[in-house]
């Protein structure tokens, strides 16, 4: 059995582009999916990988300090002034 498929036949018209940019879709489903239509943009990918980095980071740093500040609390002396304090327990 020949194929009857001329060679040019696989490739894509000059006027036609491979992918969701070409086909006919409605507004909605384009405001729905921008990622399908919209061209990646490097910087702002960047940015925003920097961004929630960041952020991550920040909140580390917060249970961080929070597990040290756990065991201190504000104790008195005889004389009145204040200082910190490591909870100690009785049994030690």
């Amino acid at each position: 059995m020949s194929s009857t498929n001329s060679p040019n036949a696989s490739e894509t018209p000059k006027g036609r582009k491979p992918g969701l940019r070409s086909v006919q879709t409605t507004m909605l489903f384009r405001a729905v999916n921008p990622e399908l239509f919209i061209k990646p943009n490097k910087p702002v990918m960047a940015f925003g990988l920097i961004a929630i980095t960041l952020c991550v980071a920040y909140l580390g740093y917060l249970h961080a300090t929070i597990e040290n500040k756990k065991d201190l609390y504000e104790a008195v002396d005889s004389e009145g002034s204040t200082y910190m304090r490591r909870k100690t327990s009785k049994w030690d």
